[in-house]
């Protein structure tokens, strides 16, 4: 059994197929012990230290930092018994037979694979709806015999421009047979077999490279990854060098005055959820003006007891308590469309919408509703620490069922945001700002913010999300009050 055993990239679940590596721990020769981490590895929900699955020495890393990687990729090679001496050579053996099957083989463009209807089938015929079509090759038939006197043979032409005799009268036309030539591998043009796995099939595919015009460097010249990312970055930059200059054009810019952004991990993410949730989800949005001065005395009266002196008290945590009281009054706010029912929740998991570098991430509180406000703070602490340090699990991120945005942090006043897939409400905490308030007949400076409640109409309508967020005002007005009315 081989002492150097390689590491695969795991699964880190959620149907994530692939991590981009964003920095290792460890370099080739360093002794290393078991669940150490040894690779920062970027998904498409958060970025993950991934430990080591044995202890050793590392020998080999087979990925730089930067490159994306397909789950089940190895990365890494480690040594499990370093004390034992070196390693012996180990001969890479030639592929053998069942290797090369497990290398798919792409049809060229234009043609159809065997077995499907218009593809080639078994003894030159053509695959049809039903059974097989006639052969492809030429049918053989004899001349009829001549009824007419049969002319003197025709005078042989030279050898070097050979041609058939004519023959004495009407004979069947024999249908040419044109000689078939099998197709290169990666033979670089029409009709040629392509060698390449199905994830580099579909890189192809995405980038828009045509693979029957690559030269693979891989084994038995298969096209890899590295094959199809440079024949994009070449076919990318002839088109920027060939561009049509109109006769009278404004001023033209080059590239180095463009910032081109990959557009991956939780920003991929972010954008394909927000597209499939604003055109699947009628969205409708509600707004609600509120004077929450009462509520910041409230805070302040917070910070000051002993108890909680320790603990980070802000305006969104009152905001995180009016939502679970709201939804604990009306609780088909807090559910989920499925199609031909709607599932109708009875746990919160808070989700609070955190701006990081790494993109917009949506990590939620799990079972808020059960918390005390002592422990929704806690929660609420650990939350937005553990998003600012880029250490947000995937779990984290997964199985919310209502969000909160604080748009306010950033001076905007409110905003229509975009239901997270699979939820049915979200609200938008603008800022609070002294304000001139009309309080007990009289114009008064006030602290005041403004709401935004976004619902999806299937399953909430005009009468529940205003009643909803009328509640979570009422709360945010006057929360002593709330509280003793509605608990």
């Amino acid at each position: 059994m081989s002492r150097i055993k390689e590491f695969n990239l795991p699964d880190l679940g959620e149907g994530l197929t692939e991590g981009e590596i964003l920095a290792w721990l460890v370099k080739v020769g360093d002794v290393i012990e078991l669940n150490q981490p040894i690779v920062e590895v970027e998904t498409a929900k958060a970025a993950v230290e991934i430990p080591a699955k044995w202890a050793g020495q590392v020998k080999s890393i087979f990925h730089p930092e930067g490159s994306t990687v397909e789950v089940g990729t190895p990365i890494i090679a480690i040594d499990t018994d370093p004390g034992a001496g070196p390693v012996e050579e180990e001969v890479t053996p030639t592929p053998s037979a069942a290797a090369l099957a497990a290398v798919d083989v792409a049809p060229s463009e234009g043609a159809v694979e065997p077995g499907l209807i218009g593809g080639p089938a078994p003894g030159g015929r053509t695959a049809v709806l039903v059974g097989y079509g006639p052969r492809s090759t030429a049918a053989k038939r004899r001349p009829r015999k001549a009824t007419g006197p049969v002319p003197a043979q025709a005078t042989p032409a030279p050898a070097a421009q050979p041609v058939a005799a004519a023959p004495a009268g009407p004979v069947a036309r024999t249908a040419p047979v044109t000689p078939r030539t099998a197709p290169a591998a990666n033979g670089n043009g029409a009709g040629a077999l392509v060698l390449a796995k199905p994830p580099v099939r579909k890189l192809a595919r995405d980038l828009g490279v045509d693979l029957t015009t690559l030269t693979g460097s891989g084994p038995l010249g298969s096209i890899t990854r590295e094959d199809v990312h440079q024949a994009a970055d070449g076919a990318a930059t002839a088109t920027s060098t060939v561009v049509a200059t109109p006769a009278t054009t404004a001023a033209a810019f080059g590239a180095d005055r463009e910032r081109r952004i990959p557009v991956k991990g939780v920003r991929k993410l972010t954008a394909e959820n927000m597209s499939a949730s604003a055109f699947t989800a009628p969205h409708v949005t509600e707004f609600l003006t509120v004077d929450v001065t009462r509520a910041m005395k409230a805070l302040d009266r917070l910070r000051a007891r002993r108890e909680w002196r320790d603990v980070r008290v802000s305006p969104l945590l009152l905001v995180a308590k009016a939502v679970l009281l709201a939804v604990q009054r009306h609780p088909m706010v807090n559910s989920t469309w499925a199609g031909d029912e709607i599932v109708v929740k009875e746990y919160v998991n808070l989700g609070i919408a955190a701006a990081t570098e790494r993109g917009l991430i949506v990590p939620n509180i799990k079972d808020a509703g059960r918390l005390s406000l002592r422990e929704l703070a806690d929660a609420m602490t650990a939350l937005v620490q553990t998003a600012k340090a880029g250490k947000t699990s995937p779990a984290d991120m997964s199985g919310g069922t209502l969000t909160i945005t604080n748009v306010g942090v950033f001076g905007v006043d409110t905003g229509t945001p975009i239901l997270p897939p699979g939820e049915s409400a979200i609200l938008a905490f603008g800022a609070v700002r002294e304000m001139p308030w009309v309080h007990k007949g009289k114009v008064k400076p006030r602290q005041v913010t403004t709401l935004g409640l976004s619902f999806d109409h299937r399953i909430i309508d005009g009468e529940l999300g205003s009643k909803f967020l009328r509640d979570i005002g009422d709360f945010l007005t006057d929360p002593e009050a709330a509280l003793l009315a509605w608990t």
